[in-house]
Order: C-alpha cells, then structure tokens, then sequence
C-alpha cells in the first residue's frame, strides 16, 4: 500500500508543473491559437519542440516571440506581440514548449 500512495505522490509532483504550464498558457491566450499536439491557427507546441529541439539559445528566441511576435516562420499568419506576457513568464512557457514530448 505504501508503494502504491508512493507512487501516486512521486507522479503528482512530475504532473504539477506541466498543469501549472498549461494554466499559465491558457490565461496568457496561448490557447486560441496553439494546441499540444495538433495546429490550429499556429503551430502545435510538439511541432516547435521537435523544431527547436537542438537550439540551445531556444527558450530566449521562442521568449522574445512570445512577447514581441513573429512572421515567416511557419507560414504566413503572423503571431501578434503579447505585452501583457513578463519576460520570466514568456521564458517559463518558452521551457514548457520545448518541454513537450516529440
């Protein structure tokens, strides 16, 4: 039985941090136009991992987008700058996307 509440406990405190990412994503708007695994106005977050998989400079690029948007990487839709995102908020979902399983 310990094994088992052991186990439960070990798996929430992996989960944690992926549902806190996902809350932040949610109520910064990430939401509308991305999704984990599938496109819908942009890129899924599993696309831009497996892009940036081997940039080590990743998390600031992807950062800076988040903040001050983008065009031309995945097409002609433009992603609009996102002010009311703080460089260590846009840094710890810039994390959380690479983060995503490929």
């Amino acid at each position: 039985m310990k094994r088992v509440l052991f186990a439960a406990v070990l798996g929430l405190g992996f989960a944690a941090p992926a549902f806190a990412d996902l809350a932040l994503a949610t109520s910064k708007n990430c939401m509308s136009c991305h999704a984990v695994d599938r496109k819908v106005l942009g890129p899924s977050f599993k696309d831009i991992a497996t892009k940036y998989k081997d940039d080590k400079g990743a998390v600031d690029t992807l950062a800076t987008k988040i903040v001050k948007g983008g065009s031309g990487v995945w097409g002609p839709v433009p992603m609009p700058a996102n002010n009311q995102v703080s460089e260590a908020d846009a840094k710890k979902l810039a994390a959380w996307v690479l983060a995503t399983p490929r």
